[in-house]
């Protein structure tokens, strides 16, 4: 099959290109000439191009490939860039550091595909053709959410994902670090956390309420060094790292490491083998709230993000509703009832949040008030997303019949059995509705952009997630970029691109050999 060239293979694509005659060759004499400012660019278009093509791309100031960070360049925002290519060399520009990097990925798509590999490639001529480029993101929040509590990934392998990620000029990593199923997130003032809570026993692989497990244990933490690694290594390429540790529900790894903070501090829980909704969630006493901003205290001590996520979603409130602890708790603070401390809990911690200078996010639920400094991540509804934007909230649009990506990519007989839901096919990722139709502009504007989804709990190894996630993240990711150019020219410009999939080793056709192929069971989650 003859592939479209590179230049017409972009994802995403840029706002504006024009393609012009001649091409720049880059060989062991091409030399950066780099601007203040633009040495990290530099670096890392060095760090993805040597493994493939053995190029040193040393600096001098004749250099004709030219990196430069000019902020006189208002209109390409913090993100955008421009680039020149000729037969006589090249100029990448922005008014921003960040632009510069959006830049560097799209000079490496530029190249012949085989530049992405990772091991040396040898007799392919590594030219650019000859482009004229203006790029500017249609939207701030261009993300992807990998759920590492289900099932622990070691960080070498999170360094490969946010590879992938800023190839697609995505720039949010959100990491969802604890569950029922586990906690990841290290906490030094309460390390039975990790040390209880990491681990399980065995995991479930039946059907729905069968009780078959695989008897097999599973378990996993990060050290504080290898989550700071990880966000430095994210800067490096333009990703912030979004860190969740979810309340009020959604804790029980926290319950078995420390049982004082449920509803029933007597209580003795393991670790949850099962998947879907626990009903136990955690105790509303002020001991409780107290161990919980101490977590945020270390995970904002880690995480250098603006943003920081608080989960609160699917929150069952049977436990408070029998607590007496809790219904004199929701008296004292003058609650309708058990049911107000949902929200209630989250607003506590979102205090402590916005105290210390940063912003929390929240999954939308039904019927929960939030309080307006809390980014809402719609994931339900996508009238969620119109009415907290309505109400002032930031939205952002993670819907789950079009960005999670553990439900099914196909109905065909090869594709493993997946979360129950709608099938979500790479079309039905691409049309997925980012700004929600409303007549004011202020409603629109609080719509930063979407991220993809993907929860764990059939999904064990690297290669299964990026089967899930490649090329349904690709369509996404031309959406919160661009999204003008149609299926069409989206699904023709693909054809090429998946050719750099397969440079990277993305398992993007077919589920890769050794995939497991549990059985699904019920819940969104």
């Amino acid at each position: 099959m003859d592939l479209p060239r590179p230049e017409l293979a972009l994802v995403p694509r840029p706002r504006r290109l024009s393609t012009r005659s001649g091409r720049l060759r880059l060989d062991a004499t091409t030399r950066l000439r780099v601007t203040p400012g633009a040495e990290p660019a530099a670096a890392l278009l060095r760090t993805l191009l040597t493994p493939a093509t053995g190029l040193r791309l040393e600096t001098a100031a004749d250099g004709a490939f030219v990196l430069a960070v000019d902020p006189a360049l208002t209109g390409l925002g913090d993100e955008g860039y421009g680039l020149t290519v000729s037969s006589q060399g090249a100029l990448l520009r922005a008014a921003r550091p960040a632009g510069l990097l959006r830049g560097v990925q799209t000079v490496r798509q530029l190249l012949p595909y085989a530049a992405l590999s990772g091991r040396p490639v040898r007799g392919v001529p590594w030219e650019l053709p000859a482009v004229e480029i203006t790029d500017v993101p249609r939207h701030a929040w261009r993300g992807s959410m990998l759920d590492v509590a289900r099932h622990f990934q070691p960080v070498s392998y999170l360094r490969r994902y946010v590879d992938l990620l800023a190839l697609h000029k995505l720039n949010v990593f959100h990491l969802h670090l604890t569950d029922d199923q586990g906690w990841r997130m290290p906490v030094a003032a309460h390390p039975r956390l990790t040390e209880v809570g990491g681990r399980r026993t065995e995991s479930m692989v039946g059907p729905a309420g069968s009780d078959r497990f695989d008897g097999v244990p599973h378990g996993g933490a990060y050290t504080r060094a290898e989550l700071r690694g990880l966000v430095a290594y994210a800067a490096e390429r333009g990703v912030t790292v979004l860190p969740e540790t979810g309340v009020p529900g959604h804790v029980r790894a926290a319950l078995a490491a420390h049982p004082e903070l449920g509803t029933d501090p007597s209580r003795r829980l393991d670790v949850w083998t099962h998947w879907g909704v626990c009903e136990n969630v955690l105790g509303t006493d002020d001991h409780v709230l107290d161990f919980f901003r101490t977590v945020l205290d270390e995970v904002m001590d880690v995480f250098p993000s603006p943003y920081v996520h608080l989960g609160g979603d699917e929150c069952p409130t049977t436990e408070w509703e029998r607590s007496p602890a809790a219904r004199a708790r929701a008296a004292r603070e003058g609650l309708p009832g058990p049911r107000a401390l949902h929200p209630w809990f989250i607003a506590r911690m979102a205090e402590h949040l916005v105290g210390a200078g940063r912003r929390p996010v929240v999954w939308a639920e039904s019927g929960v008030a939030l309080p307006l400094e809390c980014t809402v991540m719609s994931w339900r509804e996508p009238g969620h997303a119109r009415a907290a934007a309505e109400r002032g909230h930031q939205v952002v649009r993670a819907d789950h019949r079009a960005t999670y990506f553990d439900y099914a990519r196909t109905h065909g007989p090869q594709e493993p059995p997946a979360q129950p839901g709608p099938v979500v096919d790479l079309r039905a990722v691409y049309d997925v509705g980012i700004v929600p139709p409303t007549p004011d502009p202020r409603v629109a504007a609080r719509v930063l952009g979407a991220q993809g989804q993907l929860w764990t709990e059939f999904v064990r190894t690297p290669e299964h997630i990026e089967y899930l996630t490649y090329p349904r993240l690709c369509a996404l990711a031309e959406q919160v970029w661009d999204g003008g150019s149609g299926w069409l020219d989206f699904t023709a410009r693909l054809a090429g691109h998946r050719a750099r999939l397969d440079a990277l080793d993305v398992p993007h056709a077919g589920p890769p050999a050794g995939v497991p192929a549990p059985p699904s069971v019920g819940g969104l989650r």
